[in-house]
Formats: structure tokens, sequence, C-alpha cells
């Protein structure tokens, strides 16, 4: 784990388990620390799709702590961000240039998941392919897409859409 450019923390695990085994505990440390020290700070985790599981999302949640975790492909997904993709299809079409749509909706796993939650997608076609990702999301802040949820080189050519499909 980093912040910047320093490490937090580092645990060799076994390659056999899953991925976000012990990271609760490790973030409920680390969390700690940072608060003792800086009780006013800001904490977002971000975190690959490994990470995406209900008790480090629900921890989060309860604790006062923003999180970005990406989130892997699935049909329910790809159903959902359809018409997304078709835009930027289109658009690259049109330009000849990689071209990126977001959409914002609300989602709930069939299983592993307690509750809906807020998930961003970035529907992209790129030179001969789909590129699309998904990211669940929780800000500190108070909700709504902004141009500067994503890096700037992401967000530079994006055209932010609001998806009411919760399925």
């Amino acid at each position: 784990m980093f912040c910047g450019d320093h490490l937090l923390c580092a645990r060799l695990r076994p390659s056999n388990i899953d991925a976000s085994a012990g990271s609760l505990e490790e973030v409920q440390r680390i969390v700690r620390q940072i608060r003792a020290r800086w009780p006013k700070t800001s904490i977002i985790l971000r975190a690959d799709s490994g990470f995406c599981r209900e008790e480090l999302l629900a921890w989060c949640e309860n604790n006062d702590v923003g999180y970005v975790f990406g989130f892997a492909r699935n049909k329910r997904l790809r159903r959902i961000i359809g018409r997304a993709m078709q835009e930027a299809k289109q658009e690259h079409r049109r330009t000849g240039k990689p071209a990126r749509v977001f959409c914002e909706f609300a989602y709930r796993t069939k299983k592993s998941w307690s509750r809906t939650r807020r998930v961003i997608a970035k529907a992209e076609q790129i030179e001969g392919k789909e590129n699309p990702a998904t990211w669940s999301l929780r800000s500190t802040k108070k909700p709504g897409l902004r141009r500067n949820s994503m890096s700037s080189s992401t967000a530079r050519e994006a055209k932010w859409k609001i998806a009411s499909k919760s399925s």
C-alpha cells in the first residue's frame, strides 16, 4: 500500500489465496495511525478489482473512508453500459480517435454485496476494440459527477452521462 510515493505496507502472501486476504486489517491499522496524527485528513482508498469486496467496502462506508475500487467486467455491467459503448463507437467512427463516454449508475451484485452502490463506468472505443472499465466509488464529499473525478488524461475528452438503470 502506498500514499503517493510513500510505502505504507508491504505484505508477501501466498498466490493461492484471495488477493484481498488480510487487507481489511492492514487498512484498519493504517487508517487508525493516520487519523491519530491527522484527524481531519480525508482518506480515499484506491484499489483494483481484487480488493472490491463487501468486507472492505462496508468498513470504508462505516468509517468515513472514501474509495475508488476497480470492478471486474461482467455481462450485467456490459448490458448496463451498452448505450454508452454505442456512443463511444459512433464518436470513434466519426473522429478516428479514441472515444470515451462515462456513465454513473446504482448497482448491486447478485450475491456478494449487501447493498446497492455507486458505480462509474468508462465506455471506451479505441482502434480495433472496445475498452470498457468500471469502478465502485464512494466519496467523502457530496455525490455527483464532476469532470475532475477521473484523471485529467481520461476526463479531458470525456462525455458524462447519467444512467438510471439499476439492474
